[in-house]
């Protein structure tokens, strides 16, 4: 066999290996980014159930155990009993309906716990036997970092209810949402790194631009969206298109300094929150519209018509939530489309940009 036949072959070998290494840990990612998905979705289920508060201690190991006997039941009930939320809003609960609130918010902590576990065990696995290229190994440390900080995070949030308020800051709440929704990205932007892009060139030289812009403008909605679930904003006005009998309401700048009715004014951070709807449905339409007639045909202008259509439906399914005074299965549907979308405008923005280019140092395996 000649020399040039070798290397034809070991490149051959080299490329297959890349290949079957970088399926293996897609999948794997697509696996946390799912269950990141139903991670938030029961965060939501626990913010609308009023259950964020029912475990008043953190126990990061010894929690995993739930209650066994009604003597456990009893303590933990006990302990419920002693913050704000039970004094002034829950106190004719039973045991059992205190069970109720309980199981959701437990649920909660153990996906998190879970996710750790899904998430640093194939890690370290893939890193050992040289399946990550070198360039992901430290942003991925960098992500499951990010985990950990979330998880205090989480506890910072509950805490602010355990003492003077009867549910939790609207500002950690936010905080804590938008954290995870910035791993669920930091996910999707690699896993989409990982697989195969067209070589179809971008319609304008600003179009990686303007899908950055539009999936910052969606982390940022889900943001305003976090706020308004944190003052239950979304039941004080609920009609559409008018809000509080007009296009644009009144005071909403009533409370002193004038910059905190962004944040703690319910009828301003729902308005807000409405403008960003507004503001993001008519980006990803400009978007869609110079995509398709500067690249008809081309992939970055598909995936620009399926962002919009993405958008128009969350749009659709925000103000039904809201005529409906948010019930619950329209209130996780939103979010859940909210992660949906972000996705989405995450793996579009990084189409732009274009796979990872094979590294030129072979890794050897262990």
């Amino acid at each position: 066999m000649s020399a040039t036949n070798a290397v034809i072959i070991d490149v051959v070998k080299q490329t297959k290996r890349l290949e079957r290494d970088r399926k293996a840990v897609r999948i794997w990612l697509g696996v946390v980014i799912f269950t990141l998905f139903c991670l938030v979705l029961v965060g939501g289920a626990t913010r609308l159930t009023d259950s964020g508060l029912s475990i008043t201690e953190w126990k990061p190991i010894h929690g995993v155990i739930p209650p066994l006997s009604a003597e456990e039941w009893e303590e933990e009930f006990r302990l419920y009993q002693r913050i704000p939320q039970y004094q002034q809003v829950n106190r004719d609960m039973t045991v059992d309906e205190f069970k109720s609130i309980f199981w959701w918010e437990w649920a909660h902590r153990f996906l998190a716990r879970s996710i750790g576990v899904v998430f640093a065990a194939p890690l370290l696995f893939f890193w050992l036997t040289g399946r990550i290229e070198k360039r992901l190994r430290w942003p991925l440390v960098g992500v499951l970092a990010l985990g950990g900080f979330q998880g205090f995070i989480g506890w910072w949030m509950v805490s602010s209810g355990l003492s003077k308020l009867v549910s939790v800051s609207q500002y950690r709440l936010a905080t804590h949402l938008t954290i995870a929704c910035l791993i669920f990205a930091a996910c999707v932007w690699i896993m989409r790194g990982l697989s195969p892009h067209s070589h179809d060139a971008p319609p304008t030289g600003k179009s990686v631009w303007a899908a950055g812009g539009i999936a910052l403008l969606v982390l940022f909605q889900i943001y305003l969206g976090a706020l308004v679930a944190g003052l239950d904003a979304g039941l004080s006005y609920t009609t559409w298109p008018m809000m509080d009998g007009a296009l644009v309401p009144g005071d909403l700048f009533i409370q002193e300094p004038w910059w905190i009715n962004l944040f703690e004014n319910p009828k301003t951070v729902q308005f807000a929150h409405r403008c960003g709807a507004y503001l993001l449905f008519a980006v990803t339409l400009v978007h869609m519209i110079v995509s398709l007639s500067k690249a008809p045909g081309s992939t970055h202008a598909r995936r620009s018509i399926l962002l919009f259509v993405l958008v128009g439906i969350q749009a659709l399914i925000g103000i039904s939530t809201l005529v409906m005074q948010v019930p619950m299965h329209l209130a996780l549907t939103h979010q859940a489309m909210a992660m949906i979308v972000l996705g989405f405008a995450i793996a579009h923005w990084r189409g732009f940009i274009g796979e990872y280019p094979p590294e030129t140092a072979v890794v050897t395996r262990s």
